[in-house]
């Protein structure tokens, strides 16, 4: 049996782009139950501890919180990632080639910002670069 780290299965789901709803809640689901942290997905929230909790409810509600938790985490992982490529994006349209530095090195800036927004799922086409 592997540990498979939370980052793998978080970074392979795919991202949410207003269209593809039912594809990503499939793998969000799927994702969860492989790391056996839907149980915030299948079961209500707990009722809140009190004194008087058995044992047994206080760990259900332990376990509760942390599937919660983490599969809030998953969830939501890659809006940071959306907020990233925002920057990248404007970064990489407002680029222009000012003489500062050689040609060679504002291509491999270039290349180096469409390398790291291909990593968050976004592909820029040579034609994308033709107005630079």
């Amino acid at each position: 049996f592997a540990v498979i780290p939370f980052y793998s299965h978080a970074s392979s789901v795919t991202v949410f782009n207003g269209l593809n709803f039912s594809e990503r809640n499939e793998q969000v689901q799927f994702h969860l139950g492989v790391m056996d942290l839907d149980l915030a997905l299948l079961n209500d929230k707990p009722t809140t501890i009190t004194d008087k909790s058995s044992d047994d409810e206080k760990s259900f509600h332990k376990s509760w919180e942390r599937s919660n938790k983490l599969s809030l985490m998953l969830i939501t992982f890659r809006f940071a990632d959306k907020s990233l490529a925002g920057t990248l994006m404007a970064e990489i349209k407002t680029m222009k080639f000012d003489g500062s530095s050689s040609m060679q090195n504002h291509i491999i800036e270039m290349t180096n910002i469409a390398a790291r927004l291909r990593t968050l799922g976004i592909w820029m086409t040579p034609s994308s670069f033709s107005s630079f």
